[in-house]
């Protein structure tokens, strides 16, 4: 007879298949480690299309300094070769190159500011705010070349690899279709002055960026969906896991339901100790049995001791029988007692004169009154 390991034929290890959703445990516990769903296509085409409509809104000024820039070391060349000042030639060029490159950044600096919004801002949107420095730990792992072939050779590589054609050719598209539409104005360039010509370089390249930008962002979109559904499906969790997790964080349900067992019994035994100090016993006679206690100097009304329905009303009555503890059958009472006070709690004012008259008539028989 063959013998099969059903393991062998197990999906996803031997807490089964993972069909649950991840509980908000697992998700914080990911998020601590850095993995969130997160699109790094969002913070491409945010920065992409936010450069390109701040370039087309500065051009102009962009322009015109950088063409100043060009002219005033354009100018200082005599100066350079000449050196009539006693100037050597490392400390003049270290002089422009400083000059030159503060000027640059200043003319880079609004560039950079809105990319830089334009992704924290894709960021937030995506993740909220969480600082985490555990993706940066080095890890062992991360070394095994097995785990890296596998990583390569896997259905998140073909899905970036069908991103990047995608990308790759959309791209040549509208490149195309945007210089197919300005190739008349192209074959004049020769005909047209620097500055002309320049201007309309510049707009061409920035009215393909905006499109790219645009198309970029449908990409995005789409990225993002994909990667919210990658990122749900791979947080999910076995039956197993869910149950392991509910011990580790509530504690085991057989040890708390047994826990809250005995601290029932322990509430009866107190109960049962205290009927003794009741005064009267009321009862529905088969069904509810409340033990009620006056002392006016511990409180302004009768206070419920004990109370029990079926197997354990007739245990209070045992116990009051015992004792000598009178008992009162008066079945609205009881019913009304048993449904709205709990044990310790005083008798509600509506019930004052119901349970008055069954006090007077328990002393009467007693000889107290």
């Amino acid at each position: 007879m063959l013998k099969y390991n059903l393991q062998f034929f197990a999906k996803d290890g031997p807490g089964g298949e993972k069909t649950e959703n991840a509980t908000p445990k697992r998700l914080q516990d990911a998020r601590h480690k850095g993995q969130v769903a997160k699109s790094r296509e969002v913070n491409l085409a945010a920065s992409l299309l936010c450069l390109f409509v701040v370039l087309k809104v500065t051009i102009g000024w962009v322009g015109t300094t950088l063409l100043e820039l060009f002219h005033a070391y354009y100018n200082r060349i005599v100066e350079a070769t000449t050196m009539q000042d006693g100037t050597t030639p490392h400390a003049l060029f270290l002089t422009f190159f400083r000059n030159g490159l503060l000027r640059t950044l200043l003319v880079l600096a609004p560039f950079l500011a809105v990319g830089f919004l334009a992704a924290f801002i894709a960021d937030y949107v995506q993740v909220k705010w969480h600082v985490t420095f555990e993706p940066m730990k080095p890890k062992l792992g991360k070394m095994n070349p097995i785990s890296g072939f596998k990583k390569i050779i896997s259905p998140r590589s073909l899905v970036e690899l069908l991103k990047a054609f995608l990308k790759i050719s959309l791209i040549v598209y509208v490149v195309y279709q945007t210089l197919k539409e300005d190739i008349g104005a192209i074959y004049l360039l020769y005909d047209m002055s620097l500055m002309r010509a320049m201007a309309f370089i510049g707009e061409t390249v920035i009215n393909m960026g905006i499109k790219i930008s645009a198309i970029y962002i449908v990409i995005a979109f789409l990225d993002r969906l994909y990667t919210k559904h990658k990122f749900n499906e791979d947080m999910k969790m076995t039956k197993q896991e869910v149950k392991d997790e509910m011990k580790n964080t509530e504690g085991d349900p057989q040890i708390k339901g047994k826990i809250r067992q005995k601290m029932r019994e322990a509430s009866r035994r107190r109960m049962m100790q205290d009927i003794p100090k009741a005064d009267v016993v009321i009862t529905n006679p088969t069904h509810f049995a409340v033990a009620l206690r006056y002392d006016a100097d511990e409180n302004p009304a009768p206070v419920v001791i004990a109370k029990g329905a079926d197997i354990l009303a007739q245990r209070i009555k045992e116990v009051a029988r015992e004792n000598g503890v009178e008992i009162v059958e008066n079945k609205p009472l009881a019913r009304m007692l048993y449904a709205n006070v709990e044990i310790g709690e005083m008798v509600p004012p509506e019930l004052y004169q119901a349970v008055a008259e069954v006090l007077a008539m328990v002393y009467q028989m007693q000889g107290r009154i």
